[in-house]
């Protein structure tokens, strides 16, 4: 005997909501946001270039406030990285899972992920001579 299919949404009936509650729920937004954070604090402590980065961008974001620069472009850009650098860390411990031993096509997945760091790195480099050098030079006598 053949199983029931399943019914689809009438237009009248809406399709029941995933278990969870709402996807504007408060409490999952908090939930959400605590395995994020989950994510933020493993790279922290077990990523060196991670904790590089961060007080990078602390540095550079009090910079800015002291030379009284922009501070879109330089938390932009930062950001870019941080949040590059914690892909980068995530594809790498999914590679690592799906191919323990090595192989040509996981080594090309790695490299790529840290050349986009790298990438977006040197482009906050930029970002950062563009934005601090005038008042910088400036300061010299």
């Amino acid at each position: 005997m053949s199983e029931p299919r399943p019914q689809r949404p009438s237009p009248e009936r809406p399709p029941e909501r995933p278990a969870g509650g709402s996807a504007l729920s408060g409490r999952r937004f908090v939930r959400s946001a605590g395995y994020a954070w989950a994510g933020v604090r493993h790279a922290y402590r077990h990523q060196a270039n991670f904790r590089i980065e961060c007080w990078a961008a602390v540095l550079a974001l009090g910079l800015g406030l002291a030379l009284r620069v922009p501070l879109a472009p330089v938390a932009l850009a930062c950001g870019l990285v941080l949040g590059l650098e914690l892909l980068n860390t995530a594809l790498e411990a999914l590679v690592d899972l799906a191919s323990p031993e090595v192989h040509p096509l996981a080594r090309i997945a790695k490299d790529t992920a840290a050349a986009a760091v790298l990438l977006a790195s040197l482009s906050a480099l930029v970002v950062g001579a563009v934005t601090f050098g005038p008042p910088l030079l400036r300061l010299l006598p």
